[in-house]
């Protein structure tokens, strides 16, 4: 027989009682029923329920096992009697009568607790994070990523993508997020950086050759943390295809990313044709361009309805300022003032002066609320209307220029779905968001800058560069979003170097810079670039969304904390006098 085991912990089944089995793995619990000790052993496949009596001969050693420690189990296997099968587990049919144990290393009081996963301080669980990825959930969701991951690189390589790695020392690029630096010893003062993303290596890729590219890229950001976001690095399905068109991508992607979701999605509806939504139109019906598609609300501009009303502050707001719009957030259900009452507080909590209502309830004409006094019942009964309301609804307004509420309409839009029960939370919706603004102006700046990608196709080409206003200009640029969360992100690349130039220059950027910061690229599509598209799809918040997961902590092996630190393995750390010295580098802290 094996050192160890004959067996791992998820495996006995009924058909094995009355052979002998040796198991070895982490003591999840103890209990001492009345004399029998009963020792519950986990290992990464499962869970066995050893037994061990006063007659046995392992009974001793047995009563002195604690929590975590690691041990082996020589016993029989017997049937548990009928009233005492654990049908939760896979081994629940069967338990392991001990005829010896052996303890293979103790364990010391643990810094936080392994059965039962109670809430614990986040700092403490990274610090002892391979003590914390013994708890259940955890575990379940590492195995579950690995599975997805493999998922992903089946479907590309079934659909004839090749996986390819690309360099992880490469150079900074001007745009984007902040990089991360990596001095060079051999040239003193030179930098490389870890990549952002493989985005210039599976363009050059195309330029070369190759057609249909694939790899999970890990990518690193210098950025704040977020819940949807890890500090440091993140892992994307990163990949490119040549001559193509925006639809072939969306037709290529679409199946790939759909049977994701439905392997994994433990039998949750999923959207079979991703519907196409203009960024712009995303903006006005949902208050944002990822939106939740759960959530049935759709916001609509009722300005109209209130120019020239008696509604002093909206109709003066309107009269003042040719841009101001007046949206309105619908509100199925929520016809009462109680409930309207609450969401003008959350507006406020959120600094905002209020948020204006009108509800309608049976025997009253027209609405009930302040404004529907001030405006009038032909009035109110025409946002009614507008908006598809009735008796027991309401309806929530945000006026100004829809580029400063936006974000706050879309708020509203999410609160409003959430404390109405309006959204479906037990599938998954999933779309395309369309039509990107190549650029957008840099209040900061006082400039024209990249919207996003700055390697985007313009739509139009060169034409609209040369006789467009750069902010009318939209771009092959699109989005993945699944339930709120923005899933994917590529576009239809610009594979001319006079094209590409032109961009650049329009965002303040020079020919010299160009030829400098993307020197690399900039040579290769002068000798013959297919046109090219491509995404990259986020792993980290695909498995996040999949085993219902609110933070990305708990999908990742070892993550950093919000300050960025890494609490296991001590790092960022300070570099020793010598290794600063090799480098040629010396520090200036701040005070």
């Amino acid at each position: 027989m094996h050192r160890y085991r004959s067996h791992t912990c998820g495996q006995l089944t009924a058909a094995d009682a009355g052979t002998t089995a040796r198991l070895s793995g982490w003591v999840h619990r103890v209990r001492d029923h009345g004399g029998l000790l009963f020792i519950d052993l986990r290992d990464h496949y499962g869970i066995t329920q050893v037994v061990a009596d006063p007659d046995s001969p392992a009974f001793a050693v047995a009563e002195t096992v604690r929590g975590e420690w690691v041990i082996r189990v020589d016993g029989e296997v017997k049937p548990r009697t009928p009233e005492t099968i654990n049908t939760n587990l896979a081994t629940g049919a069967v338990e392991v009568f001990a005829r010896e144990i052996e303890v293979l290393s103790t364990a010391k009081e643990l810094p936080l607790p392994v059965f039962g996963e109670p809430e614990y301080p986040e700092d403490t669980r990274l610090k002892y994070r391979f003590l914390d990825l013994r708890r259940e959930t955890l575990h379940k969701n590492i195995v579950t990523r690995t599975k997805i991951i493999r998922s992903m690189r089946n479907r590309m390589e079934g659909i004839g993508f090749t996986e390819y790695s690309t360099p992880i020392l490469t150079a900074s690029s001007p745009e984007g997020a902040r990089d991360f630096l990596v001095p060079s010893r051999i040239h003193p003062g030179k930098f490389f950086a870890l990549p952002q993303a493989p985005q210039q290596y599976k363009q050059l890729l195309m330029v070369a050759g190759f057609d249909r590219y694939f790899q999970i890229a890990p990518c690193f950001r210098d950025e704040d943390p977020r819940a949807d976001r890890l500090p440091g690095e993140f892992y994307q399905l990163d990949l490119e295809m040549s001559f193509v068109t925006q639809d072939d991508v969306f037709a290529t992607m679409e199946p790939v990313m759909r049977g994701i979701f439905e392997e994994f999605g433990a039998g949750r509806p999923v959207t079979q044709s991703f519907p196409r939504i203009p960024y712009d139109e995303s903006l006005r019906k949902y208050g944002t361009d990822k939106p939740d598609l759960r959530n049935p609300i759709e916001m609509q501009a009722v300005t109209e309805h209130f120019a020239g009303s008696g509604f002093k502050v909206f109709a003066g707001m309107i009269a003042a300022d040719p841009k101001v719009e007046i949206w309105a957030v619908p509100a199925k259900t929520g016809g009462s003032r109680a409930f309207c009452d609450r969401m003008n507080g959350w507006a406020q909590s959120e600094g905002q002066p209020g948020l204006g209502y009108i509800f309608w309830r049976e025997g009253e004409e027209g609405g009930a609320g302040p404004l529907a006094k001030n405006i009038g019942p032909e009035r109110t009964e025409a946002i009614r209307v507008q908006m598809g309301l009735g008796v027991g609804d309401a309806c929530f307004f945000v006026a100004g220029r829809p580029d400063k509420f936006v974000r706050f309409a879309g708020d509203a839009r999410t609160r409003v779905g959430r404390e109405l029960g309006l959204i479906d939370e037990n599938r998954f919706a999933l779309a395309w968001i369309v039509d990107f603004p190549f650029y957008e102006w840099d209040e900061e700046e006082k400039a024209v800058a990249f919207c996003h990608n700055p390697f985007s196709m313009p739509q139009g080409g060169r034409e609209a560069l040369d006789g467009q206003d750069p902010l009318t200009i939209k771009a092959f640029q699109y989005d993945m979003v699944c339930n709120g969360f923005e899933i994917a992100s590529g576009s239809i690349r610009n594979h001319s170097p006079e094209t590409m130039v032109r961009a650049f220059e329009i965002a303040g950027l020079s020919k010299a810079v160009v030829e400098e910061k993307f020197g690399g690229m900039y040579r290769a599509f002068q000798y013959g670039a297919p046109p090219h598209g491509g995404m990259a799809a986020g792993v980290d918040r695909v498995v996040m969304l999949l085993v219902g997961a609110t933070n990305l902590r708990e999908i990742t092996l070892f993550p950093m904390n919000q300050r960025a630190e890494d609490l296991l393995m001590g790092a960022p750390a300070t570099a020793t006098t010598r290794q600063l010295r090799e480098l040629h580098i010396k520090l200036n802290l701040p005070s």
